[in-house]
């Protein structure tokens, strides 16, 4: 179980501490709806949360299968709809190091990792989530 403890501090804005590490986190009301956008809003965080889940679970797979990831980067674009106010799509667009040749299998593990990771199992079907691997 983890546990985060979150405050409201005021003009749209709230702190998140970790309570298992004491890390601290700072969101903001985007600037499309009344907010300063000087942190991530909290919908920011959710599309974050998808691709960084997304990074993790690939790098374990990666750990178990005995090849590397490192210098995979994760572009994430979040995408808003209106009535009701939420998030209605996530564009995730990974791209992998030049020079890592991986193989079929490789990469089939490597996909199904990035889209079953918990994250991704925890989001309303609905939610339309479009993921480009560039190899």
């Amino acid at each position: 179980m983890t546990k985060i403890s979150t405050v409201y501090t005021g003009n749209l804005r709230t702190e998140a501490i970790h309570d298992q590490s004491g890390s601290k986190l700072v969101t903001d009301a985007p600037l499309d709806n009344h907010g300063k956008g000087e942190f991530f809003s909290p919908t920011d965080l959710l599309a974050t949360a998808l691709g960084s889940c997304m990074l993790t679970i690939m790098g374990i797979s990666a750990q178990e299968y005995g090849y590397n990831l490192e210098g995979t980067t994760v572009e994430t674009e979040k995408i808003m709809g209106t009535n009701p106010r939420r998030v209605v799509e996530i564009k995730i667009t990974i791209n992998f190091p030049e020079g890592n040749n991986y193989t079929d299998r490789q990469k089939r593990v490597i996909e199904s990792a990035a889209k079953t990771c918990p994250v991704a199992n925890s989001l309303h079907p609905d939610l339309k989530k479009t993921i480009v691997f560039n190899y």
